[in-house]
């Protein structure tokens, strides 16, 4: 038994959306139990306690929900990476598909000065599309190292996985499906 399996049991599943064939994993309903949140913000600041970050990059709109208090946990800063015009200052962007559509990502410009070790989260990792994207827009700013990226969930079969561990970024997830 896995100690957060009561965490994967309190994830709906939801068929067929938003496309025909997808089966969305909806962790809004581990959200709502205080108890299994703190226990997910909790397993992730383990995760990555010890390591040197600088900053937390986290993909809108879910991965905000834990890299903004695990960033508190770790005293480390929280950059948000956006979809198109939600930013109101000069912005790098890279465009990027994913598994049910292509759109955008976009960072402030100044956003990683001062920044130089930096982690990704985000809640779900499939097919890894949306983690390569912000690699790429990392690849805008000098001398950025990638510590990892983490996820409470992992879809295995989706690729995603091994796609970053060939890319040569550790990844760090809670729980499979």
């Amino acid at each position: 038994m896995n100690d957060f399996d009561d965490l994967k049991g309190s994830i709906r599943t939801v068929p067929d959306y938003p496309v025909e064939g997808v089966q969305f994993r909806d962790i809004t309903t581990l959200l709502q139990n205080p108890k299994h949140f703190k226990k997910m913000i909790d397993g992730m600041t383990v995760q990555w306690a010890g390591e040197n970050i600088d900053a937390i990059l986290s993909i809108e709109s879910r991965g905000f929900i834990m890299a903004g208090a695990l960033a508190y946990n770790l005293n480390t800063a929280f950059i948000p990476l956006r979809k198109p015009a939600k930013l109101p200052w000069q912005t790098f962007s890279v465009s990027y598909e994913l598994e049910y559509g292509a759109t955008d990502m976009q960072i402030h410009q100044d956003a990683l000065d001062g920044h130089k070790n930096l982690l990704i989260i985000d809640d779900l990792l499939a097919t890894g599309g949306t983690v390569i994207a912000a690699l790429e827009l990392i690849k805008k700013f000098d001398k950025k190292e990638i510590v990892g990226a983490g996820f409470v969930v992992n879809l295995p079969d989706l690729g995603g996985i091994n796609k970053l561990e060939n890319l040569g970024v550790k990844s760090k997830f809670l729980l499979e499906f």
